[in-house]
């Protein structure tokens, strides 16, 4: 039998969802409640459940899957589409993790809940699909579900091997659309737009949310003892959830997926060091300290290794690890001047302060630039009379009808021009020493000198609280904002800002809201 046939065979199956009662929803909770759909788990998701179910250690999604889209985030589900090539690549992961798990002894009894007497054993292989099922699909499997998975079960007795039924069993999980997608059917309200979430489904929203990965069994347990269906049960169970070590790694992750350093252009040991630059000072302020969150901007010390010292002319740390040291410069401070961020808006082998002026504007005041006009030339270097880089810039802004644009882009970038592409300060434009960088930007009105004036200008302007809701926002809902959303993001900001800009507290304010708990339909706009 072909697993791929065992795909569309229990898409077939459909998804289970409790229906008794309909909750009653006023008009202001339902309008306030935002659409959902099929949301297909990331690479980097599949590869971290694949790590709590099975124990896998080797990265599968990410190196046979196709690449997620990014913009910023890489869990957007309107631009995940499906393809011949992703069931392809997912009946291959499932085939190697299946096998790998029964080849491991210490893996297969993991999965198994009972010790088989032999292939003919159908007690025991029912009770690994009830169990198992239940912490693969996020939900507890109906008798009949169970029973659809016999007939592995007799492929196994036919091979004269439990084994064997056990490893197609794996295969199916791996590749049920309620293992490889979030299935949110819901059950029905008063509204017919809206469904409520059932306590499973709340609970695969908030684990994934929390620590990019499956529901643990204690969560589980609770969407079955009904905990998760009040606000309060909700709170605490998020709180829970960021005690656990991956939700550092979930959130390490989502600021550099929004602040675009997930990946970087640059030699293994540098961006490792610039990575861990950036996630120990996320850790510090958000978990260690619980601080105010604009310190992830103002912060005047940096968690930096020898490698990364002398990349930026800092004494180096006198132990053998890295270590906390003050910058020691005015101009840097914060997030915004770690190399990491600063490797970003690069073009034409250096900085682009246009491309800069777009990232911030983009990323922390969550404004979209409109594309140059048709027939712009894009990937032509700037030229002018003089070779320094602010005249070509200039030169090229004020060409047709681009000079309003450039205008607020551009002094953001020159702002930050006197650290190159690798976040190293420099005072001239590269191998042009005649063309000396003045280094002063401008961000609506206000002058600033390098990110730590950037980052002061951000604050100042009022505006970063709403960005940094609607980023998490984003992140959460896995897609853009529309204008419904409009009214829950502003909620968030007020209690974001007044609960003294703790982003822990943001994230649980987040989840045990109402519009949380429910999904609407898609079709029903």
């Amino acid at each position: 039998m072909r697993v791929r046939q065992l795909w569309w065979g229990l898409l077939l199956l459909g998804c289970t969802g409790v229906i008794e009662g309909r909750p009653a929803l006023s008009e202001a909770d339902a309008e306030a409640v935002g659409v959902s759909g099929l949301r297909r788990l990331t690479r980097v998701e599949l590869d971290a459940t694949l790590k709590d179910l099975v124990g896998e250690s080797q990265p599968l999604a990410r190196t046979l899957l196709p690449p997620d889209p990014t913009d910023p985030f890489d869990n957007d589900y309107r631009l995940q589409l499906a393809s011949t090539t992703l069931v392809d690549s997912l009946e291959e992961l499932s085939r190697q993790a299946a096998e790998r798990t029964v080849a491991d002894p210490a893996r297969r009894a993991q999965v198994l809940p009972c010790l088989p007497t032999g292939a003919r054993d159908a007690t025991c292989f029912r009770l690994f699909v009830r169990t198992f099922g239940r912490s693969a699909l996020r939900r507890p499997l109906v008798d009949d579900e169970v029973e659809r998975f016999m007939p592995l079960h007799a492929l196994g007795v036919e091979a004269g091997s439990f084994d064997v039924a056990l490893t197609l069993a794996l295969r199916a999980f791996f590749q049920h659309p309620e293992f490889v997608y979030r299935v949110e059917l819901g059950r029905p309200t008063s509204r017919p737009e809206v469904v409520a979430l059932t306590g499973f489904q709340r609970a695969t929203r908030l684990s994934y949310l929390l620590v990019g990965s499956t529901p643990p069994e204690w969560l589980l347990d609770a969407a079955a003892q009904g905990t998760l269906d009040s606000r309060e049960g909700t709170k605490t169970a998020a709180w829970r959830l960021l005690e656990d070590v991956r939700a550092r790694n979930q959130l390490e992750r989502f600021h550099a997926l929004w602040l675009g350093y997930h990946r970087l252009p640059h030699a293994t040991a540098l961006t490792a060091a610039m990575q861990a630059e950036s996630d120990a000072l996320v850790d510090r302020v958000v978990f260690d300290r619980s601080a105010d969150y604009f310190t992830l901007f103002t912060a005047t010390d940096t968690f930096v290794d020898a490698t990364l010292a002398q990349h930026y002319g800092l004494t180096a740390p006198t132990g053998t690890g890295p270590s906390w040291m003050a910058y020691g410069s005015v101009l840097r401070k914060g997030l915004l001047s770690h190399g990491s961020v600063l490797s970003q808006g690069v073009k034409f082998a250096d900085t682009s302060p246009t491309q800069r002026g777009i990232f911030i504007r983009n990323r922390l005041f969550c404004q979209e630039i409109p594309p140059p006009p048709p027939g712009v030339n894009v990937d032509e270097e700037p030229t002018a009379p003089s070779p320094c880089k602010k005249n070509r810039y200039l030169a090229h802004a004020s060409v047709g009808g681009c000079k309003a644009c450039h205008d607020t882009i551009d002094p953001i970038g020159f702002g930050l021009e006197r650290f190159d592409r690798q976040g190293r300060y420099r005072t001239t434009d590269d191998g042009l020493p005649q063309c000396a960088i003045e280094g002063e930007g401008d961000v609506d009105g206000t002058r600033f000198t390098g990110p730590a004036g950037l980052s002061d200008a951000l604050i100042a302007s009022g505006q970063f609280e709403a960005c940094i809701t609607t980023q998490v926002f984003r992140y959460a809902a896995g897609r853009r904002e529309d204008a419904r959303d409009r009214a829950f993001i502003d909620r968030l900001s007020k209690q974001f800002v007044a609960g003294d800009r703790r982003f822990l507290e943001l994230l649980v304010e987040l989840v045990s809201d109402d519009a949380f708990a429910f999904r609407r339909d898609e079709e029903a706009l």
